[in-house]
């Protein structure tokens, strides 16, 4: 047999040549840049000696091709009549009909969706892959579909186009790929179900605010982050608002979350200044894991001050819009984040009057790899000044306002608060009265009568009433024996509570102690704390203290 060079790239091979006439394949113009083939060198005697390239060239094409594991099949044509295909192709899927299209005779690459491949090989006269296509046997093949020439049978000196099939099996490879990806998104569920769990199944709901929070993970190739949201009763009426987010990636970063969540919560229970709590918490989170740290806000709604009291650790700055639709961006002041150590955290505020709405987000809301995050809290501030409704119906306009999907690349946590105005009968049920207290034996009168005057106004119940009056007597009395002026008797109904609470001068904070049967003092806090539904104390931000108790009120 004589045998022409021809050549193709196949899939993890050299380039190969070998000769061959009985398919006709005619050899691709070489570029001078090419390596050209070995050739036969004359000895010295004159004789020819065979080197290696020649055996090469010797090499029967078709007994190569049908030995390879690989399958081969050859068509031409623009109907893509088959020519050949090798035992390997044979015994995958069974044995073809030469001379017929591709669409009848090669089933399978139909099924594949290889026949459009087939068509642009031929157009573009370019080899084209793909890669990983799994056959109806279940097993999987990458194809390499290769532009040839093949000499037209009959006709001296006719050529026709044609396209070598190469099909490289990769069952092992893509099986391999495909329990990576499993065991990838075991791992990522089981982080997804783990960072829910640790943040709150059901949100507290304060008397004064209404509130809404999302969390929405990242897309599947985004590993989840530690990123958390809570929300804590005081008492007195207060409320704590806390966001943040771990650094970090992965189950460890949920776990790192959720021990600083819980720190969170045992030290809002000392009810003391944002500050000092981001200073507690700096220490504790370089104690859990010096590797990684965390950013986050801590801030406290009081009714009856009309703002948020907060500190940062270097988290994104609170947005207020308030009931005018006028933006306000919480600055400074704002430190490192927890974890670094060696800061001294400190407080700010910002106004949070009736209708205003207040928003706390981490930075997977606003953060985008092609802009500056300065542009991405600005559009923020956009999409707040228009959303309106619930908060919830808040939380959902601002997630698709900045356009967080379901395969965004981080994981976004988002507080929505609102102070409503209340008008009409919903007023009603929200009211406050205080009173001054200058000292002296006049001042537990005084606030007797005025806490009788103004229960009786609110129309409590005599029971209700007259369990109000004990506390305040006992508070005020307290007080007078243990603090220093100023001082002040406040009194708040919300639509579920009655809060009493006295302030005064001293920072000296009472605690509850057992009285002996001898002893003249010490029994105020004890029947506070017998009678009322709950009591704490803490000390105010300009010096001294606020001692408070509340009752539940019965439902209509």
């Amino acid at each position: 047999m004589n045998f022409t060079r021809w050549s193709a790239r196949l899939p993890g091979t050299q380039r190969r040549a070998a000769a061959r006439t009985d398919l006709g394949i005619s050899p691709p113009q070489r570029a001078e840049s090419a390596v050209p083939a070995a050739r036969a060198e004359g000895s010295q005697d004159g004789s020819t000696a065979l080197t290696p390239a020649a055996g090469v060239d010797e090499l029967p094409t078709r007994e190569v091709l049908d030995r390879i594991p690989a399958l081969v099949a050859l068509v031409h044509g623009p109907e893509h009549r088959l020519a050949y295909v090798n035992d390997a192709y044979a015994t995958a899927f069974g044995e073809r009909p030469v001379g017929e299209p591709a669409g009848e005779a090669l089933p399978e690459l139909d099924e594949l969706g290889l026949l459009p491949l087939l068509d642009q090989v031929l157009r573009s006269s370019k080899p084209r892959t793909v890669k990983s296509r799994k056959a109806a046997s279940g097993r999987s093949y990458t194809f390499t579909c290769t532009p040839v020439t093949l000499p037209v049978s009959g006709s001296a000196g006719h050529k026709e186009e044609g396209v070598l099939v190469f099909a490289a099996d990769v069952t092992d490879h893509a099986e391999a790929a495909e329990r990576l990806r499993a065991s990838e998104r075991t791992q990522r569920e089981t982080a997804v179900t783990l960072q829910r769990s640790l943040l709150p199944q059901e949100l507290e709901q304060p008397d004064d605010l209404r509130i809404a929070a999302t969390y929405q993970p990242g897309g599947t190739e985004a590993a989840v982050g530690g990123d958390w949201y809570d929300v804590i009763t005081l008492g007195g009426g207060r409320t704590a608002l806390v966001i943040g987010d771990v650094m970090g990636r992965g189950v460890r970063a949920a776990a790192v979350m959720g021990q600083l969540r819980t720190a969170v919560r045992a030290y809002a229970r000392l009810d003391l200044p944002p500050h000092e709590v981001l200073q507690l918490l700096d220490g504790l989170a370089a104690e859990i894991d010096a590797t990684q740290i965390a950013t986050m806000v801590y801030a406290v709604h009081d009714p009856n001050e009309g703002s948020l009291l907060y500190a940062s650790a270097g988290h994104l700055p609170i947005l207020v819009r308030d009931e005018s639709g006028t933006i306000h961006r919480a600055e400074e002041p704002t430190g490192p984040p927890l974890g670094t150590g060696g800061w001294l955290h400190t407080s700010g505020s910002v106004p949070l009057g009736p209708g205003s709405t207040a928003v706390l987000y981490t930075d997977g809301l606003v953060e985008r790899r092609s802009e500056d995050i300065d542009e991405g809290v600005a559009s923020l501030e956009r999409a707040l000044a228009g959303a309106t409704g619930t908060p919830q119906v808040v939380c959902d306009r601002l997630i698709r306002a900045l356009g967080v999907t379901a395969d965004h690349d981080d994981d976004v946590a988002v507080l929505v608060l609102q102070h409503p105005a209340r008008t009409g009968l919903d007023a009603e049920l929200f009211r406050n009265a205080a009173l001054e207290l200058l000292g002296g034996v006049e001042a537990a009168p005084r606030a007797r009568a005025f806490a009788t005057g103004v229960l009786a106004s609110w129309r409590f119940a005599p029971e209700l009433h007259d369990l109000g009056v004990l506390a305040a007597s006992e508070l005020v009395a307290n007080s007078l024996q243990h603090g220093t002026p100023p001082m002040r008797l406040r009194l708040r109904r919300t639509d579920r509570r009655l809060i009493i609470e006295v302030t005064d001068g001293d920072d000296h904070l009472p605690r509850r102690r057992r009285a002996e049967p001898a002893d003249e003092a010490g029994r105020g806090i004890a029947i506070v704390a017998t009678i009322a539904s709950n009591w704490g104390s803490r000390r105010t931000p300009g010096g001294g203290k606020a001692v408070w108790c509340e009752f539940a009120l019965p439902r209509a």
